[in-house]
């Protein structure tokens, strides 16, 4: 089941349609999925709920842009819809959607499972990882220039860095130090 969920996101990536570009995929969720995984076994989480929940938590805003400002509840949503045609379980799809309802940084809600904590970090981890796509996205979508991007990007990075559990922290903290010394500007 789930090789057939990440065939349906990858393939949702690679549309046209997808205003973020196939990039998403190979820079963000991938790398979500990854961290996750790591979190899940660092902390004692549920492996495929965290897997499910990171391969999903952006879907809603790939297949409709319009949907991005609350993509987090509309992938809930989607989610569900997804998940039933496989027959699977009801309680473990409403884990899956606490996932990806709680998943945003910007969106602060409590975070009532270890699951959550996973998807969560994961999502903000994979900031360090994909500098150059948050490059590409102040460039094309918030049209900075180049200071102003990599201000933007620091600032998202160190939100980024504060929201983490000292779990995630810990295997992220050598690629948040390396984004400062590429990023801040020490002349």
């Amino acid at each position: 089941m789930i090789k057939k969920i990440e065939k349906i996101v990858e393939d949702a990536c690679k549309k046209e349609t997808n205003y973020f570009g196939y990039g998403i995929w190979t820079n963000h969720i991938v790398r979500v999925v990854k961290y996750s995984k790591m979190m899940a076994e660092k902390i004692g989480a549920d492996q495929e709920i965290v897997e499910i929940a990171s391969l999903l938590h952006d879907y809603a805003g790939i297949i409709n842009y319009n949907l991005y400002e609350d993509h987090h509840i509309h992938g809930a949503i989607e989610a569900e819809k997804i998940l039933k045609k496989f027959n699977y379980p009801q309680e473990r799809i409403e884990l899956i959607k606490d996932c990806i309802i709680s998943h945003r940084g910007s969106k602060l809600r409590p975070k009532n499972s270890k699951e959550v904590v996973c998807v969560a970090d994961a999502d903000a981890m994979a900031h360090f990882n994909s500098v150059n796509s948050l490059f590409y996205l102040t460039f094309f979508s918030h049209k900075l220039e180049v200071d102003e991007a990599s201000d933007w990007i620091m600032q998202k990075l160190e939100r980024s860095w504060n929201k983490l559990s000292p779990e995630a922290k810990d295997i992220i903290e050598d690629k948040y130090k390396a984004c400062k010394l590429i990023l801040i500007n020490q002349d």
